[in-house]
């Protein structure tokens, strides 16, 4: 085995060299008084790229998105999310726990909420309903698949919430990597939004952080109901100055991963008992359904594992796989023999 082949998340990447230098250069200061430079400058870099007013760092995808939240509604309001995604389905229940507020799900296609789905499901005041206050979409689509949501899609759905009195909320988690797929500045997928929130941990590689972008009045909110989710931080410009990195040199080599996914995906779209929807593959992931008699998703897992390849299950007979800058192309074609041997149980 020549080594770990690491196709779980791009969550799994490591801070580059630049990044490393750029923590242990950073100048500080206390982030709650508003004194750490180096999260100011990343902050104010961060609004600048999407283009909003203002920014916020807080710890986590997560986290950004459930002060999102807080900030927009009441408790006991309704939102409105796709049924798949991250902020209803991964994020351990806080928008009841924290935000105090009633998820309505609607089905999506491949990840994206058509303009006539969030009218469907918009009711009319009634002392029986909760009000619905925020639509919250999702680009990339992470349970799709990677998929991105195309831009007119996100308008239309964000047109209707407002003519309906709602704000909207993008989960942008991996936005770079949908504004490199569609080939527009990440500034055009964060129009139709009021909130955005996108990680610097993920393929863009920092070892932490993310941040929230809004105007400038709605982020002085946010940062108070940060503040009450325990993500005031210190000398945090340790933090930001990677962030700053991330911003500024690792966007477009997004594309690479992109490039890595496809060929990914065409090896093992070749191997017989497993299943691959190469139209699918429009960023950095690609789902892998094994084909009986294949072995179920935990046992390939298992095996896989064995032979150097850490990868997720997502369902009883499916895998997802995440190219990132840690996975080379010499990587992914690796992964797709052992995957042949992990198949003929050769471990």
């Amino acid at each position: 085995m020549d080594g770990i082949i690491d196709l779980r998340s791009d969550t799994v990447t490591v801070p580059t060299p630049e990044m490393r230098r750029a923590m242990a250069d950073a100048e500080v200061g206390d982030d709650v008084y508003g004194e750490d430079p180096t999260v100011n400058r990343l902050e104010e870099l961060a609004a600048s790229i999407l283009g909003k007013e203002a920014g916020l760092l807080v710890v986590s995808g997560t986290m950004g998105n459930q002060v999102a939240v807080m900030t927009h509604c009441r408790r006991g309001d309704e939102i409105l999310v796709e049924a798949d995604a991250h902020i209803f389905y991964y994020e351990a229940g806080a928008l009841a726990v924290l935000a105090g507020v009633q998820p309505r799900t609607v089905p999506g296609r491949a990840g994206v909420l058509e303009a006539e789905d969030v009218e469907a499901a918009l009711r009319p005041p009634n002392l029986h309903f909760p009000p619905t206050s925020l639509l919250c979409l999702e680009n990339t689509h992470n349970r799709a698949g990677g998929r991105v949501v195309p831009l007119e899609k996100l308008e239309a759905a964000a047109a209707v919430a407002r003519r309906r009195g709602l704000r909207v909320h993008l989960d942008g988690a991996r936005i770079f990597n949908a504004a490199v797929a569609l080939g527009v500045p990440a500034r055009r997928l964060a129009e139709a939004a009021d909130s955005v929130m996108f990680c610097l941990s993920k393929g863009l590689s920092a070892p932490v952080g993310s941040l929230l972008v809004g105007s400038r009045d709605w982020i002085a909110e946010a940062r108070r109901n940060r503040k009450i989710v325990g993500g005031g931080m210190r000398q945090a410009g340790v933090i930001a100055a990677a962030g700053i990195v991330a911003l500024t040199r690792m966007v477009d080599r997004l594309a690479e991963d992109h490039e890595n996914a496809r060929i990914l995906a065409r090896n093992l779209a070749g191997i017989e008992g497993l299943g691959v929807d190469l139209a699918s593959v429009e960023t950095n992931m690609v789902m892998v359904d094994l084909i009986p008699p294949a072995p179920s998703g935990p046992e390939m897992v298992q095996r896989l594992g064995a032979l150097g390849v850490k990868i997720n299950a997502i369902g009883p007979r499916r895998l997802r796989a995440v190219t990132h800058k840690d996975v080379s192309r010499q990587d992914v074609i690796e992964a797709a023999d052992r995957f042949v041997r992990a198949l003929r149980g050769r471990c």
